[in-house]
């Protein structure tokens, strides 16, 4: 198990954001978290990455995954398109957590870049400059950095934001293709429940409290997956 939450609690200030959340992640899942903006899912996300500490409750991740190898792709980061960087660059600083005062980077971590860049299918690309790509090459860039940040769990905030259809689709395909050659943890937040349904093998949905957690196919006969748009009828079309 990689991630276990019991009854806990988060929010700021004192002041509860989202509460009883109990779920666990284990190697090699996919996880979607859904639920209306405002519903507590972007703090849920900075309790995971150890930014915020449980009001209640206990949120613990195993000792294989330590805070500064976790894999993030925020969604500030997604909608921007005008980092200055180099590709090569970009991907290489996906190392910069777990290097602590060391001004280089090491032969294994350029090879770990090179590596990547290749499995993304972006090796071509490592000396242009990330403003000039397209909008799904510029996503598979920044995927491409949070697995040089950790091989074994990537968090993604609405990584799919800003980004058109077709675009959209290849992105969630390239994640799910990581999850499944990799082997790579996936904690995903999303508001497309369609995509979520697809990929993600369990559903974590809140709305300011936990109203669901289990396996996709569950979450299709449940009352919160019914209520959250009629999903069953949606899927089978």
């Amino acid at each position: 198990m990689l991630i276990d939450c019991r009854g806990v609690s988060l929010g700021y200030d004192g002041h509860i954001v989202v509460r009883d959340l109990t779920f666990q992640v284990d190697t090699g899942d996919y996880l979607c978290i859904v639920g209306e903006n405002g519903s507590g899912k972007s703090t849920l996300v900075k309790g995971i990455l150890r930014l915020l500490s449980p009001l209640e409750g206990t949120l613990e991740l195993s000792d294989e995954i330590r805070r500064n190898e976790i894999g993030y792709l925020s969604q500030e980061a997604a909608v921007r398109n005008d980092f200055p960087a180099g590709v090569e660059e970009i991907v290489l600083s996906g190392s910069i957590g777990a290097m602590g005062l060391r001004p280089f980077y090491t032969r294994r971590e350029k090879q770990r870049a090179e590596e990547t860049m290749e499995r993304l299918m972006i090796g071509g690309l490592k000396k242009r400059c990330y403003r000039e790509l397209s909008g799904g090459q510029q996503r598979r860039v920044l995927i491409a950095r949070a697995l040089c940040a950790s091989r074994k769990l990537l968090v993604l905030d609405e990584p799919a934001a800003g980004l058109d259809p077709l675009i959209t689709a290849e992105a969630y395909a390239l994640l799910k293709k990581i999850n499944q050659e990799m082997g790579i943890t996936i904690i995903m937040v999303s508001h497309d429940i369609q995509a979520a349904l697809h990929y993600a093998n369990r559903i974590l949905h809140v709305k300011n409290r936990q109203v669901f957690f289990g396996e996709t196919g569950d979450y299709l006969n449940s009352d919160a997956g019914r209520e959250y748009g009629g999903l069953k009828e949606a899927c089978n079309e």
